[in-house]
């Protein structure tokens, strides 16, 4: 038993078996990704790597970083993801924080941490991205969270009522996005 589910049914269950396959493929990318950066700026690597997984803790609608700790603490600890999601965005706004004062030339290194900078430090319009992004990704953490409690798809009666309020955050996130990028090609 993990957590409080046989870790069984996550091979068995269309639900949890759709959101282990999800689980192992972001875990994927994220070490091919550390990895790289490893290779490629040395010892600045691990940084670079962390805050371009928090750009997308920030900056998507859905819990794809958060994910990596959310669902590995739902097994172990049965804590539901919800909350440790909130426990992910404490991780990446520290992070953010103390790499801003004490580092903040590593922002410099890729044109993604560039982008972050430029958004985590012009409040207004850009941080109508992460509000959007905070409202989606605990939607989706919700979502998340219903997709372990059910086996089949069939059942998922939070997703269903709340789909479409998903949707429209989607759609204002893509705006908004569509929105900075051109502001910021404006600006440079």
């Amino acid at each position: 038993m993990v957590g409080k589910e046989p870790f069984v049914n996550f091979l068995r269950h269309e639900t949890k078996k759709n959101v282990l396959v999800r689980f192992i493929l972001v875990f994927a990318v994220f070490l091919i990704y550390f990895f790289i950066s490893i290779i490629s700026y040395g010892g600045n690597g691990i940084l670079i790597a962390f805050l371009t997984w928090s750009i997308f803790v920030f900056g998507t609608p859905i819990a794809d970083a958060g994910f990596l700790l959310d669902f590995p603490m739902r097994l172990i600890t049965g804590i539901r993801m919800i909350y440790s999601e909130m426990i992910v965005w404490a991780i990446a706004i520290s992070l953010n924080v103390y790499s801003l004062f004490f580092f903040s030339q590593i922002y410099e290194k890729t044109v993604l941490l560039r982008l972050l900078k430029t958004i985590l430090l012009n409040p207004f319009p850009y941080w109508a991205i992460i509000i959007l992004s905070l409202a989606g990704t605990f939607l989706s953490i919700y979502f998340g969270d219903e997709l372990i409690d059910v086996a089949k798809h069939k059942d998922r009666e939070k997703y269903r009522k709340h789909k479409n309020k998903y949707g429209i955050i989607a759609l204002l996130f893509l705006i908004s996005l569509i929105e900075v990028f051109i502001i910021i090609s404006l600006v440079t």
